[in-house]
């Protein structure tokens, strides 16, 4: 089974309905899906932004969230030392630097949705 690296642009789309989300759920099936931990509190911020933005659709929003929640993402360690040296690398974030790292490490590919991370798969 192929492992898949998810970021929270790609998971966000998913989660929250955006035009990109059928081919994220797509590209998300029968594979093995892990992620850094920060994954989660990337995707509560989208959530509390998104919320904000649209108070009229908030408990959507929230129970959208929830659901994200359920799906079964496999959180991995990263090697903080080492996402720091891939970032100064490659001008990514630390936040970025994690998921090309652990996709790195674990041979698997990154599902992103981000212009700078996607720059940096190839």
């Amino acid at each position: 089974m192929q492992t898949v690296v998810v970021d929270a642009s790609a998971l966000g789309a998913l989660i929250f309905g955006e035009p990109e989300a059928e081919e994220m759920a797509r590209r998300l099936t029968d594979v093995r899906i892990i992620a850094p931990a920060l994954l989660w509190f990337e995707l509560a911020n989208i959530c509390i932004k998104k919320a904000k933005a649209h108070p009229e659709v908030r408990e959507k929003i929230l129970a959208a969230f929830d659901m994200g929640g359920h799906l079964p993402i496999e959180i991995l360690e990263v090697d903080h030392k080492e996402a720091v040296a891939l970032a100064m690398k490659t001008g990514l974030t630390g936040y970025d630097a994690s998921y090309l790292w652990l996709a790195q490490t674990a041979g698997a590919q990154l599902l992103t949705l981000d212009g700078m991370l996607l720059k940096n798969l190839t």
